[in-house]
């Protein structure tokens, strides 16, 4: 009998379990596996990483995984309340839009409290064009009244596989806000940023020549619209299974090498697959991560665990919970 073809084979492959915040009974067969409970806290005696089960809307928990050091770059992607499935998947639970504005503030002036006088602000967020674009617009306005920070920039992240719809667009970005407070310093970071834009014509020596034609450089300056990123799924190395939405890594690492210096301090109060810790470990910062949820901060650190003994940078299709079948 002649083994499956490629494709066929390729059928077969999939994650060994769903999206971890939507599976009740999974989520709770791995509580066991935590090292940590509600409260603790987990310190890395190689690197300095620490890693929590913490509230960001709880300033003490704040002050507790921040200790005397002063974070100068924030990278955060917290919970968007915006309602995911269809017909054929079990949608999320949604608050109130005052409720979750309400928590909004009280987790970003919590991280105001103890960052240092001079740090980068970075916060992702989503809008559910259900309902009318929330929380993005009410969000950004709520940003207005924190006077600590300053505006500085609305980067959209173009995924290079969309969330797929016959009925519109299709979605295929994601926003990420970007503040300052004080006048931390930037690091122009250039990459392979593929140059799409055809068809500016210019004569130079009489010759008609098209833009590409002209431009020598392999490598070009991000703008605030990033193209050459991948959404993450499961096929990738960096995937980690069970957690939706996961930021890839190349994206963080960017955030990281422009707004950051070797050795300097980041803050991630919603660790989730613990992104943030990987690209800290490969750039050499310091990453102060946590999340409230005991089953992703032990995701987090058994990702930092699994880089380190593999160099991979996640599970792809495999098992972060070899407990578990």
């Amino acid at each position: 009998m002649k083994d499956r073809s490629k494709s066929e084979k390729s059928n077969h492959i999939k994650e060994p379990f769903g999206r971890l915040d939507a599976d009740i009974a999974l989520h709770d067969k791995l509580l066991k596996y935590c090292r940590l409970g509600h409260g603790d806290i987990w310190e890395d005696s190689q690197s300095g990483h620490r890693v929590g089960v913490l509230d960001a809307t709880n300033p003490e928990h704040l002050y507790r995984i921040i200790s005397s050091d002063k974070p100068s770059l924030l990278i955060n992607d917290p919970p968007y309340n915006v309602v995911v499935g269809n017909a054929n998947t079990s949608s999320l639970s949604k608050q109130a839009l005052s409720d979750y504005i309400n928590f909004s503030k009280c987790w970003v002036k919590n991280c105001i409290s103890v960052i240092g006088e001079n740090a980068h602000f970075y916060i992702w967020l989503g809008a559910d064009v259900r309902d009318n674009f929330q929380p993005l617009p009410d969000f950004m306005i709520m940003m207005r009244e924190i006077t600590e920070l300053t505006s500085r920039n609305f980067i959209t992240l173009r995924n290079q596989r969309g969330y797929g719809t016959q009925k519109n667009w299709m979605w295929v970005r994601q926003e990420l806000l970007y503040y300052i407070k004080g006048k931390p310093d930037f690091t122009v970071v250039y990459t392979d940023i593929p140059k799409i834009l055809r068809g500016y014509y210019k004569e130079v020596n009489g010759k008609r020549t098209e833009n590409m034609e002209r431009s020598k450089s392999e490598n070009i300056r991000p703008g605030n619209v990033w193209v050459d990123i991948q959404q993450v799924f499961y096929r990738m190395e960096e995937n980690v299974p069970g957690c939706y939405a996961q930021k890839p890594l190349k994206a963080i690492e960017r955030l990281v090498l422009s707004s950051s210096r070797e050795g300097d301090i980041i803050l991630d109060c919603f660790a989730h697959s613990g992104t943030t810790l990987i690209a800290g470990e490969r750039l050499k910062r310091r990453v102060l991560t946590f999340d409230v949820d005991p089953v992703f901060a032990e995701i987090t650190i058994r990702r930092l665990e699994h880089y380190r003994k593999t160099g991979r940078t996640g599970w792809q299709y495999n098992n972060p919970f070899p407990e578990i079948h």
